[in-house]
């Protein structure tokens, strides 16, 4: 067995996050939080004609999450794990809508995202694999809570790297990827 790769600091950056998430759930919707209809029924951005939903990662150290889209809403709770993957709801000018693997969520402006794919390892101490086969050797073990940089994806595996290690996992241990999404 290879090297267990350990969490950062994910589930203390997120912890603020629940907790604001589940005080703010009650509030009302404002007007410009409503994603346009067309929208929604294409399955595209308004404004970027990007699918939504779609996956995301955090490209800084620190990102406000804001009750609406714009400066003037309030900061809800600060995103502080780089590369930490999102996915986007809505879109409404230079700000997304986006939520974390615990559903909580915010509005989030666009240059504090990026599009590279990365995932979270949900299964502690999930196998990473040579070959995408359940009984391939093991490369590393990683935690649950590893944030891993995605790469191709077939129908129930995936590449992944973390840690200075590459390998397969399954799906399934995965959060920031859809079931039935492939990858070349």
């Amino acid at each position: 067995m290879g090297k267990v790769i350990r969490r950062g600091g994910w589930r203390a950056a997120c912890a603020l996050a629940v907790m604001l998430a589940a005080w703010g759930a009650a509030r009302p919707v404002a007007a410009d939080e409503v994603t346009p209809v067309s929208a929604v029924a294409a399955g595209r951005g308004s404004v970027t004609n990007l699918p939504l939903p779609r996956y995301v990662s955090l490209k800084t150290d620190e990102g406000n999450v804001r009750r609406g889209p714009s400066l003037s809403h309030r900061v809800d709770w600060v995103f502080r794990l780089r590369d930490m993957p999102l996915r986007v709801t809505a879109e409404h000018g230079h700000w997304r809508r986006v939520v974390d693997r615990d559903g909580a969520g915010g509005w989030v402006h666009f240059s504090l995202l990026s599009g590279v794919r990365t995932v979270l390892v949900e299964e502690d101490l999930a196998a990473l694999r040579t070959r995408p086969l359940p009984d391939a050797p093991e490369v590393a073990r990683l935690e649950a809570g590893v944030v891993a940089r995605l790469g191709t994806c077939g129908p129930d595996w995936c590449r992944v790297s973390a840690g200075g290690y590459r390998g397969w996992m399954p799906k399934s241990d995965l959060w920031g990827v859809d079931p039935d999404e492939v990858r070349d």
